[in-house]
Parts: C-alpha cells; structure tokens; sequence
C-alpha cells in the first residue's frame, strides 16, 4: 500500500471540511469575502493541527503497536470519533459551562451569537489548561525516558542520566511537583494557587491513567486480559490525545472565535493525525528509524514546557509546531544517518 493510499479519506474530508467552512463564512457574514475568509481560517487552522500533533501520531503508534488488532481497530475508528467531537466541540463547550455556570444549550446558542464573550470565558480557562496538559504531557514524557528497560538513546549523556534517575522511586513525580511549586510561587497568590491545584489534577489524572492500563493487565485470565488491557491503553491514549490537544484549541481562539470554524479546523487535521498513525502502525516506520521515537518525545516534552509557560507568557502557536516538527525532523535524519552507517 502506497503512503498516499493512507490519507484518502483525510483528503475527502478536507474538501468537505473547507467547502463547509465557506458555506458557513456565507452564512455569518453575508459576503463573499467573509466566506473566504473563513475558508483561508479553516485550511490554517488544519495545518496548525497537523503540525502541532505529528508528535502525537508517533505517541499514539508507540503504544498502539503493542496493543491486539481489535484494540487498534477500535482506537483508529472510536477513538478518532471521540478525539475530533470530544475535544474539538464536547470540551471547548465543557469548559464554559463550567466556567459561566450555564447549561450546554446555552453555551451553544452563547457560541453562535456572543462569539467574543465566548473566547473570553475560554481565555479565563486558559491557565488551568495549561497548568492540566502540561503537567500531563510532562509525567509522559519523563516515564518515557525514565525507563530503566529502555536500550537506545538518541541524546547518550542526557537520556543515560535520566535512566539511571530512574532506580529513585518517584523522581519524575518529584521533578513535576517542583515545576508546578516553582511555577506556583513565580505568579501571583490567586493564579498561583489555580495553577498548583489544576497541576496536581493533571499529575493525579496520569497516575489515574496508569493505576488503571496496570490493574486492568494484571487481570489472571489471559483472553480477559488482552482485551481488558487493550481498554487500559485505550483510555490512556484518548486522555494523552485530550492533553495534546488542550494547545491547539486553545491557540484556535486567537485566530478565530467562532466555536464552529475551529471545529471544522481542528476536526480536519485530526483526521491526518489518525492516518499518519495509521502509517506508522502497518508500515512499522518506528522500527525502520531507531530515533523518531525519541523526537516525538522530546517534542512532547517541549510541548509540555511551553503549556506550562504559558501561564506567564504567551508563546505563538507556530514556535511550538516549528519547534515539535525541527525535533522530530532532526531524529528523522539521526535515524537515516544510523541506517547508512548500519548498513
């Protein structure tokens, strides 16, 4: 199978997605050039997603090739359901009606004729969802390296020193919770106490995640315990795919405020993201290039300290992409490089 075969349906959903995001710019605005306008939004809010979320294919193809093809299968069909109506309109709305004490009806209608006052809620949110997925994205990228099974390193000094810190039980929780109080004490008394408990929801929620993935494989009946352990990766790549995804929807509202453009964005580059997994997975591209792994964590872990400084100072959206895409990029080469000398 050719890599294009791979992103037939992204590419019929892209023509969907845009012709519906120039029917709704139609319809908002009245105009022509409001229609194109929204057209131009929507395809760069697809290419920030791509971007932003190319870690999270090879993330989410780490852990999906140990899990059983029915497993697979359900992740690259329900889990795509719930990762681009889930995070990309379930949480957007979830987030003002928690906020704004109002009920999903009215956050809807509040999206469709209040826009502004609506990225405003979503803004005042911003810190606790920065605080939440970067603490979330830290613990995964620490448990990755701070692996003691872990044979190939990409960074030796670095990722050699990390692994030996991994014998101290705890240390990676101990280097978070230092991060989050370091954080805590730099911003003011009220934001500071907002960024320490969302923090600690997101160190309690990877802990949550991981406390289940274990329980769930320990079950004695083995049949059982492949399927049930399937679920446990499952859910854990669903939260890891929410977390990932915190930054994107969030950047969105700075492009646009319209809940239902963003929708269509992100939601057309959610859909690269699950063929680009998809690849990735049947092609097994990770064991072809030793060092990929290694970028889309690093990446991760780059990701995971820019969500958290955002709570002191914003940080465009494309220097994160650039950012993820140049690790990744670099491990892409390092790996051809290895395979040259190998061969």
């Amino acid at each position: 199978m050719s890599a294009l075969s791979y992103f037939k349906w992204p590419f019929a959903v892209t023509a969907f997605g845009l012709v519906l995001a120039y029917w709704l710019g139609l319809q908002t605005t009245g105009t022509v050039a409001g229609a194109l306008s929204f057209l131009l939004i929507g395809s760069v809010l697809a290419v920030l997603e791509i971007s932003l979320s190319f870690d999270n294919a090879i993330v989410n193809a780490n852990k999906l090739k140990d899990m059983t093809p029915v497993w697979q299968h359900r992740f690259l069909t329900w889990g795509i359901l719930i990762a681009v109506f889930g995070m990309r309109i379930v949480f957007p709305l979830a987030v003002v009606v928690i906020a704004a004490r109002i009920g999903p009806i009215e956050a809807i209608i509040l999206a469709a004729k209040q826009p502004q006052e609506y990225a405003r809620i979503m803004d005042e949110a911003h810190l606790s969802i920065s605080a939440f997925g970067g603490t979330f994205l830290m613990m995964v990228a620490l448990n990755y390296f701070m692996d003691q099974e872990k044979d190939v390193d990409w960074v030796r000094m670095l990722e050699e020193r990390l692994r030996k810190w991994s014998s101290i039980k705890g240390v990676e929780i101990a280097i978070v919770l230092l991060m989050a109080i370091g954080f805590t004490v730099v911003l003011p008394e009220e934001q500071g106490a907002t960024f320490l408990f969302s923090s600690i929801c997101g160190l309690l929620t990877f802990l949550a995640v991981e406390l289940v993935g274990y329980l769930l494989d320990a079950q004695e009946d083995v049949g059982r315990a492949a399927a049930q352990g399937g679920f446990g990766a499952f859910l854990y790549l669903e939260v890891l795919d929410a977390s990932f995804s915190f930054d994107g929807v969030i950047g969105a509202f700075a492009l646009t405020q319209n809940l239902f453009l963003i929708a269509i964005g992100l939601g057309i580059g959610a859909m690269y993201v699950r063929s680009m997994t998809l690849m990735l997975v049947e092609r097994k591209t990770l064991a072809q290039f030793r060092y990929l792994e290694h970028g889309a964590f690093y990446s991760v872990l780059v990701l995971a300290i820019i969500m958290l400084m955002q709570s002191l100072t914003h940080v465009p959206e494309v220097i994160t992409g650039l950012l993820g895409a140049s690790l990744i990029g670099c491990s892409l080469l390092a790996s051809i490089h290895h395979n040259r000398q190998a061969g």
